[in-house]
């Protein structure tokens, strides 16, 4: 049970959140009870919480986003932050100026917390270790997305209960997903099996160092799955074709109301989103009772809300 001397008072010491890797279970655990709760009070309607009143939060993306974006500044007014969103062609970097100096220059004007999404691995880590104040790292190149991570787990526990010994695939083009990296380090500390399929070029061997299974065979993969995380093939990332057509990826690789007769009764269907339609995900499974698709989306601001009340409760500007 968490009570409110845990909301005022909880054990969380990290001033910044970059990485999944850097996290115990313990710490994993304490932004899902703390999740819980606030998911509980938006669906009260409660209102703004008050817990981040007279904050000012500044979202640095870099990046496109929707959903990651809209969800950080929804989490931000919840607990009753102002916030202020800055992309990478509003900003001073278009005209030389370094990261540093941004992220430099929005701390003096006494901002309280930054989110940076940015195409840059590391680029959250590199601004946390310069910069008093609490660095949320929504996104970095192919690297890390560790509140994806997070609310991805969170939805599977939500709907399996304990992950121990579950078995996640994690479907499609894992090479340049930070998701797909974060997944991995949450679910493996989590107790579950991961399985990392698709094609080989897009799935290389390297993931097993990860401690997770590399598999070639969509039926291989699907078999006894708990759950399905499907992956978008992300063109912008990539240099080179890895594999001849969308069309071939489709057929081999994507999965459709064919290939839901693989999967075992009670496995549920995830995507981070943008789902490309027809390609990695047919729309039948997209919206149907397996999918927990827009689970993600509404669990991503109860989540994103636990993160940032955790780190801003440790620095020297907080209450």
């Amino acid at each position: 049970m968490i009570t409110e001397d845990f909301l005022t008072n909880p054990t969380w010491a990290r001033k910044d959140l970059t990485a999944i890797e850097d996290l115990s279970l313990r710490e994993i655990n304490e932004v899902f009870a703390l999740a819980e709760v606030f998911k509980a009070s938006l669906k009260r309607e409660e209102g703004k919480l008050g817990y981040l009143s007279g904050k000012t939060v500044v979202n640095l993306f870099f990046e496109p986003s929707t959903r990651t974006r809209s969800a950080f500044e929804q989490a931000a007014h919840k607990l009753g932050a102002d916030v202020i969103s800055v992309s990478s062609n509003a900003s001073s970097l278009v005209k030389g100026e370094s990261l540093r100096d941004t992220a430099r220059n929005v701390e003096a004007l006494m901002t309280d917390m930054i989110i940076i999404r940015h195409s840059a691995a590391g680029a959250a880590k590199y601004l946390a270790e310069r910069v008093s104040i609490p660095v949320i790292n929504a996104g970095d190149g192919a690297h890390a997305h560790p509140t994806q991570a997070l609310l991805d787990t969170f939805t599977m526990r939500e709907k399996l209960g304990s992950l121990e010994g579950k078995k996640v695939t994690i479907l499609g083009d894992v090479l340049f997903s930070r998701v797909a990296r974060s997944d991995i380090h949450a679910l493996r500390k989590l107790g579950a099996c991961v399985t990392l399929a698709g094609p080989s070029t897009l799935v290389p061997r390297e993931f097993e160092a990860m401690g997770a299974e590399v598999c070639y065979d969509l039926k291989k993969a699907l078999a006894d799955a708990d759950v399905v995380m499907l992956l978008r093939i992300q063109h912008e990332r990539q240099s080179s074709n890895h594999f001849p057509s969308i069309a071939e990826y489709a057929k081999i690789f994507g999965v459709n109301k064919e290939s839901e007769k693989l999967l075992k009764k009670g496995a549920i269907i995830m995507h981070p989103g943008p789902i490309n339609r027809g390609v990695e995900l047919d729309s039948y499974l997209a919206d149907s009772e397996r999918s927990v698709i827009l689970n993600q989306v509404s669990n991503g601001v109860a989540v994103r809300m636990a993160v940032m009340r955790l780190c801003m409760k440790n620095t020297r500007k907080s209450k």
